[in-house]
């Protein structure tokens, strides 16, 4: 059964209410300064997203779709660099980051089981540092996931040919390096990581993308007296956005 996608840009006020939502999870309202300032932080995430969405809603709508047949490669190569974002809750009280952060560095091997249905396996690395409220520190975030892949973009009935989208999901572990004199409070959990890429076709061999993540750390922040003998450990969850090279590694062996 075809799914008819519809993105309109009605959609886009809805993210204030999931932002909203989101943000009670993220926000450390421990104090009313800190609310405040996680306030804005969010805010500013907010019209990130917001701005990011409207972009590709007008490329969907405007690119000319008369290229190409569309083509899926078995075996691909994904390289990307971007920013990050991690969430505040997974720092002890009194440390924060900055909102935006680089460098995202994510490289990984993709292979499609069916046209349709694949694996991936990515290893990322993340760099971020203190925000001007904070006490000093830099941490190095590594990552390796297991994912699931899924191409929907049949069912999504506007997009050009070029145009193709990848939604992606799986669970990996996460290593948490703090640098300098904060390298005792390191940390090593799991997570899942989800989110979606759209590429672009620029021949049978080459497609550049974007990739928007949510990287969710399936632990807790241990107990730290007192708290700022936990500057630099984090047990949080990060999002990232990166754009890219995918690569065939082979003919095409999924071809409409």
């Amino acid at each position: 059964m075809h799914i008819k996608l519809v993105l309109t840009f009605c959609f886009l006020p809805k993210i204030d209410e999931i932002w909203a939502n989101l943000s009670h999870f993220l926000g450390k309202r421990n104090s009313e300064a800190e609310f405040i300032t996680n306030k804005i932080k969010n805010s500013q995430m907010q019209q990130y997203l917001k701005q990011y969405l409207f972009f590709f809603i007008v490329v969907f709508m405007t690119l000319n779709s008369n290229a190409q047949p569309r083509k899926t490669s078995k075996w691909k190569a994904l390289f990307a660099v971007g920013v990050n974002y991690p969430t505040n809750n997974g720092f002890v009280e009194g440390a924060s980051a900055n909102t935006i952060n680089f460098p995202t560095v994510n490289l990984g091997i993709q292979h499609m089981l069916t046209g349709q249905y694949g694996v991936k396996l990515d290893y990322g690395f993340n760099r971020f540092k203190n925000d001007t409220d904070s006490p000093d520190f830099k941490i190095n975030y590594a990552r390796i996931n297991a994912q699931f892949v899924f191409d929907p973009t049949e069912y999504i009935g506007f997009l050009p040919t070029r145009l193709s989208t990848f939604l992606h999901a799986g669970p990996g572990i996460a290593f948490v390096k703090p640098l300098g004199n904060l390298k005792d409070n390191k940390q090593t959990y799991l997570n899942l990581n989800m989110g979606l890429e759209v590429h672009y076709t620029i021949n049978k061999k080459v497609s550049v993308f974007t990739d928007i993540s949510y990287i969710y750390g399936l632990t807790s922040l241990d107990n730290y007296d007192p708290v700022l003998s936990g500057l630099g450990a984090f047990n949080g969850s990060v999002f990232n956005l990166t754009f890219g090279l995918a690569v065939s590694l082979s003919d095409c062996q999924f071809c409409d």
